[in-house]
């Protein structure tokens, strides 16, 4: 018997349009480190905002799954990353994953290769933690995995897309051939134009995952330049240097305003399109980023 289609466009997080489609329901970035600075989350965030838990290569299994705990007990929704190239093994993985649901209650994922060059494991991308079946087994509902707006030379070392677009399709694929409920989550970017044609792009290619467009949040634009650096990013990188010629705006500290306007008159005028939440990093503070995501949103 033919498997059904899972209809992207009836998920309730794909049919509002404009700023409400955007802004509302923003999520937020956080490594146990900067969690455990914070008093209470309650006070900063909006009830139920989905809270991913970055997982650098290094960090205790213990200190990710406790703060997934705190974060779930004070009302969020937890989305920890898996880095596949951090895991030893299945076996790691599976007990991870029995940590996360019995001890706090997570129900979702962000799948990633991880930074590793050298894998530590079998496991090497995140095809190959959908397809060992422990999220699905485990009742894991919600599973997003990573987008590239501006490529990713760790994939495709040719500057191509090729492998990072067939990734997307195989993943896209899964998700319309099963019921999981799958979202791409990507890395952050300071050019709107370059998201936008990138999700064209990739949307005529055939996939239909919903787009959550990651952002960085207030910082100084020094710092926002040394993570562009590290993390590759292309015209993103040639925009915050544009930034940093004109002296009034090098004296003030970066807000995501202007690209955040700019993707959210997109979407007004193309609500079709798969480009559907905002996730912030907040790279200048999980404060500022909260706040400032609150102003907007309201």
């Amino acid at each position: 018997m033919e498997q059904p289609i899972f209809s992207r466009r009836a998920d309730p997080e794909s049919t509002a349009e404009g700023q409400d489609s955007l802004i509302s329901g923003w999520s937020i970035e956080v490594m146990p480190r900067t969690a455990a600075k914070i008093d209470s989350f309650r006070d900063i965030l909006p009830a139920n905002t989905r809270i991913y838990i970055a997982h650098l290569d290094g960090t205790p299994l213990e200190d990710v799954v406790a703060t997934a705990k705190r974060l779930n007990s004070e009302g969020f929704a937890v989305m920890p990353h898996i880095p596949a190239r951090s895991l030893e093994s299945r076996e790691v993985l599976e007990d991870l994953l029995n940590r996360y649901r019995s001890e706090a209650d997570v129900r979702q994922a962000l799948l990633l290769a991880g930074g590793n060059t050298k894998p530590r494991g079998s496991l090497t991308s995140s095809i190959d933690l959908i397809e060992t079946g422990l999220f699905d087994k485990m009742g894991f509902s919600n599973l997003h995995v990573a987008g590239h707006p501006e490529g990713s030379k760790d994939i495709d070392p040719d500057s191509s897309t090729t492998e990072v677009d067939k990734a997307l399709l195989w993943k896209c694929d899964f998700a319309n051939r099963t019921d999981a409920k799958m979202a791409i989550t990507t890395q952050f970017a300071f050019d709107a134009t370059c998201i936008i044609d990138w999700a064209e792009r990739i949307e005529g290619l055939g996939v239909n995952l919903p787009i959550h467009v990651g952002i960085a949040g207030p910082a100084k634009l020094q710092t926002l330049i040394k993570y562009a650096i590290a993390c590759g990013v292309g015209p993103s990188l040639k925009v915050l240097q544009k930034r940093a010629l004109d002296f009034r705006k090098l004296l003030t500290p970066y807000e995501p305003t202007e690209i955040v306007s700019q993707l959210v008159a997109y979407k007004a005028k193309t609500p079709h399109s798969i480009i559907n939440k905002i996730h912030m990093f907040p790279l200048g503070g999980i404060e500022p980023a909260s706040r400032w995501a609150g102003q907007y949103a309201g």
